[in-house]
């Protein structure tokens, strides 16, 4: 088992513990993650604490690159786990919460992103690396970012694809609340756990549900411009770079990519 759970006063505590692998998000992980989120809810919980056993100093390491498909198929298509787990996450009806203390790489940081609250270590790392391996990342988690950060800093965390700080999370609004990692465990008890249990689940359920629809139509836009944005995805998944970030991360040396921009004018 690559997940354990554990409820403990109405509160379920999600945790990762496949360390040896820096808690990549495979398909099993992805798996084991929703079903764990779907199960917190049968079982009434009123909460959900997403953890993760450190190794390194690595909370997540995001998206398993092993896994990435190579011939020519969405990397990042809605119906493969790891977008499943982020739906299920967001879509459940009571407060996830990640308590993070090590660094979020990749997909792992749309999955801190898809919790409703996020509490941190004051030394934790948050970075979104697409670009890295020259994956061409959906329009569902980039307006998650753009929602969730702002326009000028989701371009910065994609463009750059360098980690921000926990301090850095927190201005722009990433994050809910840092502390030391010897006093994180009781910000995440004292300061939302305690609270949440005290609060009507049914209010804060039908909020829960507003807040994603509501999210959604002020994110809507028009079907031609999701398709040129398809368009756009499709150009880089079945390109030369994308195939080289791959190969590059799995041989442990520094991608060395060659697409020009202009490789994605959709009339050529």
């Amino acid at each position: 088992m690559l997940v354990k759970t554990t409820i403990k006063d109405r509160i379920c505590f999600i945790e990762m513990q496949n360390a040896a692998h820096f808690n990549c998000l495979s398909q099993e992980m992805c798996q084991e993650l929703t079903d764990a989120v779907q199960e917190a809810y049968k079982q009434e919980c009123v909460g959900i604490v997403l953890k993760a056993q450190c190794s390194k100093g690595v909370w997540s390491a995001g998206h398993d690159i092993r896994e990435l498909p190579q011939g020519g198929e969405d990397p990042l298509a809605y119906d493969v786990p790891m977008e499943k787990l982020l739906r299920s996450v967001q879509e459940v009806a009571i407060p996830v919460i990640a308590c993070v203390d090590g660094t979020v790489w990749g997909g792992a940081c749309d999955l801190c992103l898809s919790c409703d609250m996020i509490v941190s270590a004051d030394t934790a790392t948050f970075a979104i690396t697409p670009a890295k391996i020259g994956i061409p990342y959906n329009a569902s988690g980039i307006m998650h970012f753009i929602n969730q950060l702002g326009i000028n800093k989701a371009r910065e965390m994609f463009f750059l694809a360098t980690p921000i700080t926990a301090q850095d999370a927190l201005n722009v609004g990433l994050i809910n609340r840092i502390a030391t990692a010897e006093e994180l465990e009781n910000v995440l008890e004292e300061q939302f756990l305690a609270p949440l249990r005290r609060n009507s689940i049914v209010s804060i359920s039908a909020i829960k549900r507003q807040f994603r629809s509501l999210s959604k139509a002020a994110a809507s836009i028009p079907s031609e411009n999701f398709e040129r944005i398809n368009a756009y995805r499709t150009r880089v998944y079945q390109g030369a770079d994308y195939l080289e970030g791959i190969r590059a991360f799995l041989e442990k040396r520094p991608p060395q990519f060659t697409g020009k921009a202009s490789d994605l004018d959709t009339d050529n």
